[in-house]
């Protein structure tokens, strides 16, 4: 078994022969997507979560060996490799106990311990450490020479070589992480002149604060270290000193004599200028990490949630961005999202001008054929629903509330002065909104994630990590709905299995070039798309209308011989089984199965082939807030309102009711039971009944309880 296996198994309750084979995949190029939709036979049918854990082991292990190899490579060239000293790190399965058994070899040249070394003092600190010696004194004096000018300083220097013995060995290190990791404290002070900064007051409950570090939940350690980074405050992480202090005597001394006493002052000092400050900081650091892991998946979940919400469909739509003094920007768009009108409507003040925009809008409504409307829910917004709900239409047209977060992002961005080079943002603004609410997924991945606005704390967390998680919930989101090769924008493109941006590019080239693709097959044609990506890409890309039914599933195209073959056994076309439940059941499975498809696999062609191309979103419901309700002023404690669910993090949800702020239910305010997890009990974008519990108009703060 590999060492690289044997490190992921270490971490993973997985069968071996799943994450053996899935590795091999995995060094094959082999996506998440592809792997766990169409290599269920070879990974044993794991999901991808459980892939993406088997990704996260894998680089972890990757990075520990390269920075085993940069740490070898150092001891070498510095001539103190043992080969019991290389056998550890080779050995060493974690990063924290490699980085300590480098800290001896590790010296910098300015430290304390090393002017004494030069000043020749290391022989006395091991005269002290042996704990023999009597008459320490009149010994020390034998080094007062040159820069050591007195008994005390050749002391003084010895102790600080001792210090940091004691600061290099594992076994002391490793008491303090534990004593930090069961009892450390992290407490807070504010910074006297800050005390009044009205940017401070969003963090006054933590101007003096402490509790268990262990203990703290992500939002709040993170919401902490902001307000420390933005100079609000002083953070300390604490144990008990005088425990810590008699735990590293009773494993150093082993006499009573004036040796001893220096060997006190040493454990004082390594442990005060040492010990504490890097092992405080690596719990800090710990917790941080911890904290940073919990708040991703939150945002995870959430980024998830919203890429999959419910689209309306191919619907002619009429969107509006409303605003007051400039005008609400109004554009209509075809069944495929392209802009067909554009106009500025001046209904609310200072212009007044309803009657002219009602007129305006229910022509555009009839003369562009418009099925919905769709709303953005920034400044205006209720205003401008309210005269919409007044215009008397000749056709049903729904009206829908829609979000904006990340609209102006988009608007400004290069992707959408690609698309409409003559347009100001504003229109490109409104454009977002209908898109949006035509196919919220095909929309939301232009706008970096991070924008997007749910999640808690997304700008504090390690960037690296919290993008490469939220690129992988938008890979599994595309490929899990699929995408229309003949429609789709370059970065819906760019987060298909196997395509990425160039290949995306590519293929929207040749596109504009060749007109629509009419087959897979032709997909072979764009340029530098070799098989390994159309391996990895074809089953997630569909074409509508084209002359192979199955290029409009989820079917492979390494398995259409399969379909083919289960036809012509029926005596029937590929046409004839699409839909026909009742002539899907007739197959006998086993009978198609070989070494590499399973009847995992052909399971999902059957499933796939009574619904092909089946879309997993619901669809768009249509919402109406309280139209009394138009400010945080008009709320009142005890009301009943409808709203929707819009940021959910691990304290409680945030919830829309149709005004500038939204109002928390608390997590303790969710339910009548303990609540361990939210997204159990709710989901982003549902609409749900809440009770006003508190109103705090100063901070803008309401609060919520989720009413059965």
């Amino acid at each position: 078994m590999s060492t690289q296996l044997k490190y992921i198994l270490s971490q993973l309750q997985l069968p071996e022969q799943s994450v053996k084979n899935t590795i091999e995949l995995l060094n094959e190029d082999c996506t998440i997507p592809f792997i766990s939709r169409y290599r269920k036979e070879r990974t044993g049918n794991l999901d991808e979560v459980q892939i993406g854990d088997i990704v996260k082991y894998k680089e972890q292990f990757e990075a520990l060996e390269k920075r085993k190899k940069a740490i070898l490579k150092a001891l070498e060239e510095q001539d103190v490799l043992t080969s019991e000293l290389k056998h550890k790190i080779k050995d060493t399965q974690d990063l924290m106990t490699l980085e300590d058994l480098y800290l001896p070899y590790k010296k910098s040249r300015k430290t304390k311990a090393e002017k004494a070394r030069q000043n020749g003092l290391e022989p006395l600190a091991k005269i002290i450490m042996s704990q023999k010696a009597n008459d320490i004194e009149s010994i020390a004096f034998k080094y007062v020479k040159g820069d050591i000018n007195s008994v005390e300083d050749a002391l003084e220097g010895a102790r600080h070589i001792i210090a940091e013995w004691i600061n290099e060995r594992t076994d002391i290190r490793n008491n303090i992480r534990h004593q930090l990791q069961r009892f450390a404290m992290i407490s807070t002070k504010v910074i006297k002149t800050k005390v009044t900064d009205e940017k401070a007051q969003k963090f006054r409950d933590y101007f003096d604060w402490e509790e268990s570090l262990s203990r703290i939940p992500s939002h709040r350690l993170l919401a902490i270290l902001r307000a420390e980074s933005e100079g609000f405050i002083r953070v300390k992480i604490e144990i008990d000193n005088d425990k810590a202090l008699d735990k590293i005597e009773s494993r150093m001394m082993r006499s009573n004599n004036a040796c001893a006493e220096q060997i006190e002052l040493a454990i004082k000092d390594a442990y005060k200028r040492l010990l504490l400050p890097s092992l405080s900081n690596e719990a800090l650091h710990i917790a941080k990490e911890k904290a940073d892991e919990s708040a991703i998946n939150v945002f995870a979940k959430n980024l998830k949630q919203l890429l999959l919400g419910s689209p309306l469909g191919e619907k002619h739509v009429l969107a509006i961005d409303p605003g007051f003094r400039t005008g609400c920007k109004v554009v209509c768009l075809d069944t495929q999202g392209q802009l067909k009108y554009n106009e500025t409507i001046y209904p609310h003040p200072p212009k007044n001008d309803s009657i002219g925009a009602m007129k305006k809008i229910a022509s555009l409504v009839d003369a562009y054929k418009i099925e919905a409307i769709a709303i953005g829910n920034g400044t205006a917004s209720r205003e401008t629903e309210a005269l919409i709900r007044k215009v008397h239409f000749k056709n049903d047209v729904k009206v829908f509330v829609v979000s904006e977060a990340g609209a102006s992002i988009y608007s400004a961005s290069k992707i959408a002065r690609e698309e409409f080079p003559n347009y100001d943002v504003t229109v490109r603004g409104s454009v977002s909104i209908g898109r949006r609410l035509q196919d919220p997924l095909a929309e939301l991945v232009k706008i970096d994630a991070k924008s997007i606005g749910v999640g808690q704390y997304q700008h504090d967390v390690d960037q690296t990590k919290l993008q490469k998680q939220l690129d992988v919930v938008v890979e599994n989101c595309v490929n899990a709905v699929g995408v229309n090769i003949n429609t789709a924008s370059k970065p819906l493109l760019s987060s298909v299995s196997g395509i990425g941006p160039k290949l995306a590019e590519n293929i929207f080239n040749y596109r504009n070039e060749n007109g629509v693709f009419t087959s897979r097959k032709e997909i072979k044609s764009v340029p530098r798309l070799g098989g390994k990506a159309f391996e990895q890409g074809a089953a997630f890309l569909r074409i509508k209308e084209a002359q192979n039914p199955l290029d409009d599933s989820a079917v492979h195209p390494e398995s259409y011989g399969i379909v083919t073959k289960m036809a012509k056994d029926l005596g029937k076309s590929v046409d004839d089984l699409i839909g026909n439940k009742a002539l899907l059941q007739k197959i006998d499975l086993k009978k198609y199965c070989t070494d590499s498809v399973g009847l995992l696999t052909l399971e999902d062609i059957i499933k796939e082939l009574e619904k092909p191309g089946l879309d997993i979103r619901e669809q768009a419901k249509v919402f109406t807030f309280n139209q009394n309700i138009k400010t945080i002023n008009d709320l009142r404690d005890g009301q009943l309102l409808p709203g929707i669910v819009n940021n959910i993090t691990n304290f409680g949800c945030f919830v829309d009711v149709g005004i500038k702020e939204s109002g928390l239910i608390h997590v303790s305010n969710l339910s009548d039971s303990f609540v361990k997890d939210v997204n159990e009990h709710m989901s982003l974008h549902q609409q749900i009944i809440v009770k006003v519990l508190e109103v705090d108009i100063p901070r803008k703060r309401i609060q919520l309880k989720l009413h059965k």
